[in-house]
């Protein structure tokens, strides 16, 4: 009987493994596989992430973005994220489409274009299991458009809306409907405080992410007696500040709560502590808390997770008693974040009181000494990075057995000590140190666990070898250290290594042959910047599992179509730019590697492809960039393996000479996800030919520097509807600027410089709104009035109009927010007064204005910037405050940054310089000349004192030098020739130590010239020349003697010191005369018939002349009779 009851249970479960494995082996249900198949072309066929949907592969379980029941094998999970054809515009959806699923219980259909749902066609239809719904990064903005998609879903429990347009005033119709909920993402809407009335119908919430909208907390109180289950609230990026503690006390379930990047100081917080009993997770990271933050989080004995980073905490002596209170308070405490602050050794030693904790962060901090944290026995998680921590902190480290992170980087070891009894240990950061080499060596065979080491930065000279004393390392990091050159020999033994990094080190050798081509397991290797030499060895074919490789920025050599690069069918990315290979344009060797993503051959030397072209690459490329590569024109012209390519979303060919290449429209119809396309300087001629069909993702064209010609078309905004910046300078456009970007609010760089355009400049022809930020329309023939809009631009950073033929005033309305850094409309027909707004904004950010060559005139020059001490921005920081996020990819191998570069023209050191790109940053100048300016220069102009150049030469200027002058301590550049000043040079002017130009010539001036030392030795008697009455060295005069006046020579702007070169121009003028004479001279001597024509015509005038004077000469002696 036991047996019988032993062969059933066995027979039972043999056929359920039957059943499961037939069920594995037949894959998806048909109908699914049919239903997904249909769903395809609605979305967008060429999509990357549905090239595995296809007819022949009969198990749609594995296809990407799907997931399937292990029993049922129906589909379960949906993911549609970015899949839809932005051809087809807003999108309305019918879900429909996903009735054959029948057990579907999560969908996402975030970053596609859906504006709402077809009418009785939305989520509704859907069968009853579906739970999670994620519509994030969609174009729903009005209640109308959402509501439509939500007329009945009982089961859903998770909706995400995040990055919509939605103000949230038509969530409480849609709380009726979904009474389910838990979790409710709105983070990065539109949102303010009228939003918590419309959610309280939410009965049911558990999870609610307000983050980033336009919230105060004012109304939040509402909630409270309604989402009594509401265990996690996110309102992080809002503009809330303390009086939101006292609306939050009524949510008694709440288990995390998010405030970070707010405002809020802690004031008020303590009133919470005994009103959230549950609370586990606070983040109050990035706000305004001090050390009285530390008594008020006492009363929260439930708390495991707390983030104070980025505050004003200092760890004075007045806190410390309070940081004891929080230590004994927080006995459950696992996680503590306090980097980005000011706090010192005097907390160290209460740290060890938190005897749960399990990861601590005090990075970015001013500790020194050792830590102190003997009593830390479970942590895993220690970040000590960028303090000031010594040797003796690695003795402390010993006892903590149980660490598997340890970031030591940024401190002042000297590394007499070693790492010992970190057995746990599985990444180690010692970036910047000067961790002894043989102690380090040591150490690491005392870490059999370690898997990632980075030790940047470093000193090592016999590193290779030691570093194969670990056994388990698959992450090695050595930018920027002193290995020498045998090092890559000696790396070899390390067989689990996955990831190299040696990026900067100067090796200044060949690759060797051996060590390093033995690292079997190699995914990514990095090698830039490290000055190798010669050729690829063919030993780099043995890396069969390499998937990144960048060997940029280094003087290896070599045709890569004869290497061993074609070898590694793993490759995804490769980075050759900044060597001397050659580069087949047809890439032939690398058709077969089907995975690649990214080339980089940027500065390297394009050759043409060999008669016979390969079939279409494999490959679908991402990124393509070959700058610089033709030193010489090519007539192949655009590489042909381009023309196959559907996927490319970055494309740069600059500064190539692919000679008479029409403009590639095809480039744009085959990539529609096409995202940057850089073609400057590439020969490229003829007319701007756009495609036929949008390229919606399209934000940057940058064609300058060729030869196209005519009017950009009309329709460019529907064409490029994303468009952010568009560079056109240095070509042979005509016509006007298309009206439609007078609405393209994504504008935000517009460079149509040096071309041929000519009409008169309206408002409807620039964005009046938006994130335009730099305007650039110098050098075309640009006429009629400034349109006041342009200088009300609120993020307008640069505005260039110079060299146009623009008339009349600069518009009065001048806006005191104005963003304005750089200001040049030089060289037009402007005239009448300034208006006195300029130089007067708000936010004290301009750093130049070029008004020279203009017909301004007025009684008292009033520009007054304001430009004394400042903190000059960043990069990141200036690019931030432009309004757009630019493109944020996540894989930084394959996305690196890509800025564009402004370029000025100013006059400084007696010549015109142009300054491109971040200098501009640390360059301030005011350029006044040649107008018609009069009165006296204000004496507050001694306040700029950080202007670098100062040019009012050509002008009408009266009265004195003001010595407040002697306050611009930077200035490098002081012209104040050709005007009318008079009285002495201040003396004090020879405390400027910077400056290399100083010019009063032709003047009024008088008395001693200044005492010849410092910069003033270095200026000779030019720098005087035109004022009489000045006397002293370099000058002959002695001030002895007076000398006669002698004459003035006229203000002309074209004068001595001004655009044209007087002495020049007579010279050449009498040079020229001599020859015409000359020649004509020459000719009558060759050609007889001619010089009887002349010497007859001559004959003939003076005939003419004697009798006209014979005649006249009569009737005058009759007159006087």
């Amino acid at each position: 009987m036991m047996m019988k009851k032993m062969g059933a249970w066995m027979l039972l479960a043999l056929l359920t493994l039957v059943g499961d494995w037939c069920g594995r082996c037949y894959g998806c249900l048909e109908e699914e596989r049919i239903g997904l198949l249909e769903i395809k072309p609605l979305f967008d066929p060429n999509s990357i992430y549905m090239r595995d949907w296809v007819e022949y592969s009969s198990n749609c379980c594995e296809w990407y973005g799907i997931e399937c029941d292990n029993t049922t094998r129906r589909v379960i999970h949906l993911s549609l994220w970015d899949a839809t054809d932005f051809l087809l515009g807003d999108w309305v959806l019918n879900a429909s489409l996903f009735l054959p699923f029948k057990e579907l219980q999560s969908l996402d259909l975030s970053f596609n274009g859906l504006v709402g749902c077809s009418e009785n066609e939305g989520f509704e239809v859907l069968p009853s299991k579906l739970e999670v719904l994620d519509l994030t990064r969609n174009r729903f903005n009005n209640d109308k458009g959402i509501l439509s998609c939500f007329n009945g879903i009982s089961a859903l429990k998770s909706l995400d809306l995040s990055d919509n347009q939605l103000t949230g005033s038509g969530l409480k119709v849609l709380s009726s409907r979904l009474k389910k909920l838990e979790n409710l993402h709105l983070s990065a809407n539109q949102c303010n405080d009228s939003i918590f009335s419309s959610i309280t119908g939410f009965s049911s919430l558990k999870s609610l992410d307000l983050s980033y909208n336009e919230v105060t907390g004012s109304g939040l109180k509402v909630l409270s007696s309604r989402l009594q289950k509401l265990e996690n609230l996110h309102l992080s990026g809002n503009q809330c500040n303390d009086s939101i503690f006292s609306s939050i006390t009524g949510f008694s379930s709440l288990k995390s709560l998010d405030l970070s990047d707010n405002q809020v100081t802690g004031s008020g917080l303590k009133v919470l502590s005994s009103r959230l009993k549950r609370l586990e997770n606070l983040d109050l990271s990035g706000n305004q808390c001090n050390d009285s933050i530390f008594s008020s989080l006492s009363g929260f004995s439930s708390l495991k997770y707390l983030n104070l980073s980025k505050n004003q905490l200092t760890g004075s002596s007045t806190g410390i008693n309070s940081f004891q209170v929080l230590v004994s308070g927080l006995r459950n405490l696992e996680e503590l974040h306090l980097y980005s602050n000011k706090l010192n050794n005097n907390i160290l030693s209460s740290l060890s009181g938190f005897s749960t904790l399990k990861s601590l962060d005090l990075s970015d901090n001013m500790f020194t000494g050792s830590t102190g944290l003997n009593g830390l026995r479970n942590l895993e998680e220690l970040y000590l990075g960028s303090n000031k921590f010594n040797d003796s902190i690695l003795l402390s480290l010993s006892g903590f057995s149980t660490l598997k992170s340890l970031d030591l980087s940024n401190n002042s070891f000297t590394g007499s000590t070693g790492l010992n009894g970190l057995r746990n240990l599985e990444t180690l950061y010692l970036d910047s140190t000067d961790f002894k080499e043989s102690i380090l060596i040591e150490s690491l065979g005392a870490l059999p666990s370690l898997k990632t080491l980075d030790a940047s930065y470093s000193n090592f000279t016999h590193f290779g070898k030691g570093l194969c004393n670990s056994s388990s390392l698959e992450e090695v990091f050595l930018d920027d250290s002193s290995l020498p050159a045998s090092f890559l020999r000696n790396i070899g033994p390390l067989s689990t290594l996955k990831v190299l990094s040696l990026a900067g080190v100067d090796f200044n050798s060949t690759l060797p042959a051996q060590g390093w081509c033995e690292l079997k397991n190699l995914e990514e290797l990095y090698l830039s910047g490290n000055n190798l030499k010669g050729v690829l060895p063919p030993c780099l074919g043995n890396l069969s599992f390499l998937q990144i490789l960048d060997l940029s920025h280094n003087q290896l050599e070599g045709n890569i179509a004869f290497s061993y690069l074609s070898h590694l069918k793993q490759l995804r990315s490769l980075s050759i730019k900044n060597n001397y290979f050659q580069v087949p344009i047809s890439f032939g060797s690398f058709m077969n590697l089907s995975n690649l993503k990214l080339i980089a051959c940027d500065n390297n030397e394009l050759i043409a492809a060999p008669s016979f072209q390969p079939s279409a690459p494999k490959f679908q490329l991402l990124f393509f960039s070959a700058s610089n590569c033709t030193p010489k024109p090519l007539k192949a012209g655009f590489t042909n393996f381009l023309h196959s390519q559907y996927d490319l979303m970055f494309v740069d060919l600059s500064h190539n000479k692919f000679v008479g290449e029409p403009f590639p429209s095809w480039l744009f119809e085959n990539n529609r996800k096409l995202n940057r396309l850089y073609l400057r300087d590439t020969s490229i001629t003829g007319p701007l030919q756009l495609p036929q069909h949008p390229t919606p993702y399209l934000q940057t064209v940058d064609i300058s520097g060729n030869t196209i010609h005519g009017q950009i078309a009309r329709n460019i905004c529907s064409i490029f509807p994303r468009l952010k910046n568009f560079l056109m300078a240095n070509n042979s456009l005509t016509g006007c600027i298309p009206r439609c970007f007078g609405n393209m609010s994504s504008l935000e760089f517009l460079d149509l410089s040096n071309n041929h355009m000519s009409c008169e400049l309206l408002e409807h022809n620039l964005p009046t709104v938006g994130s335009l930020w730099s305007l650039q329309l110098s050098n075309n023939n640009f006429s009629g009035r400034l349109p006041p809009s342009v200088f009300n631009m609120t993020y307008l950073l640069y505005l260039l109009l110079d060299g146009n033929k623009f008339v009349g005033e600069v518009p009065g309305t001048f806006s005191l927010e104005s963003s304005l850094l750089w200001l040049d409309i030089s060289n037009n027909l402007l005239s009448g007064m300034l208006p006195r707004g300029i130089g007067n904004s708000s936010k004290n950010q301009l750093d130049g204005i070029d008004l020279s060559r203009n017909h301004f005139e007025d009684e008292k020059t009033s520009v007054e910037p304001d430009w004394g001490s400042r903190d000059y921005w960043s990069e990141e920081e200036m690019f931030s405050s432009m309004g757009g996020r630019g493109f944020s990819p996540s894989d930084t191998m394959l996305w690196p940054e890509i800025s564009v570069k402004i370029a000025v023209e100013l006059t400084a050191k007696k010549n015109f310089y142009t300054y491109e790109g971040g200098i501009l940053r640390y360059m301030s100048a005011l350029d006044l000349s040649c107008n018609r300016f009069t009165g006296e220069i204000p004496t507050e102009w001694g306040n700029l004192s950080g202007i670098y150049s100062l040019n009012l030469s050509q002008n009408n200027l009266t009265g004195l030098i003001p010595s407040s002058f002697s306050n611009l301590k930077h200035i490098e550049s002081l012209d104040l020739s050709h005007n009318n000043l008079n009285g002495r040079i201040p003396a004090q002017l020879v405390e400027l130590t910077f400056l290399a130009v100083f010019n009063v010539s032709y003047n009024n001036l008088s008395g001693r010239t200044p005492e010849m030392k410092n910069q003033f030795g270095t200026f000779d008697e030019s720098s005087y020349k035109g004022n009489p009455l000045l006397c002293g060295p370099p000058l002959q005069n002695s001030c002895d003697k007076t000398e006669s006046p002698s004459a003035r020579v006229p203000n002309d702007c074209n004068g001595d010191g001004g655009f044209i070169d007087m002495y020049s121009f007579y010279a050449s003028f009498g040079v020229c005369y001599i020859i015409a004479v000359l020649t004509i001279a020459a000719v009558l001597c060759i050609n007889p018939h001619w010089r009887r024509r002349w010497f007859y015509f001559i004959e003939e005038c003076i005939d003419t002349c004697f009798c006209f004077l014979a005649i006249n000469f009569r009737k005058l002696s009759r007159f006087r009779r």
